[in-house]
């Protein structure tokens, strides 16, 4: 009985030591993935190093809603045309919560390809 109640408290831990991993994952990778996104796609300009992070941030962070609440993910790879869809919406969205980050229609069409090839073929787990 007594291992029972420690296993549980053990594996309750380490899940949420586990959450804050992913979510700190998910930032980095995001701040990677889009850095290589707006260095490749015409029409997204990212000013600078902060304004990187801080679109991280809010690209995790929306992401993160859009999945807690619907169960999607924005990845182009991840959910087909609906994920794809998501990604656009996401990463146009997101130039109206960070200053610094401009990008527009078509450039956000474009990146979204690009944001989901580099998302594909960076080391990790893959989330279909």
């Amino acid at each position: 009985m007594a291992n029972n109640q420690q296993m549980n408290s053990t594996t309750n831990s380490t899940s949420s030591t586990g959450t804050g991993w992913q979510i700190i994952g998910r930032f980095i990778a995001a701040a990677v993935v889009l850095a290589i996104t707006a260095f490749f796609t015409p029409g997204f300009t990212i000013n600078n190093f902060w304004t990187l992070i801080i679109a991280a941030i809010v690209l995790t962070l929306i992401d993160y809603l859009i999945t807690k609440f619907t169960g999607l993910h924005a990845s182009s790879f991840g959910k087909g045309f609906v994920g794809f869809v998501l990604s656009v919406i996401v990463l146009y969205v997101t130039q109206y919560f960070v200053a610094g980050y401009t990008i527009s229609w078509m450039a956000a069409i474009v990146g979204a390809i690009i944001y989901g090839i580099v998302d594909y073929l960076l080391p990790g787990e893959q989330q279909y």
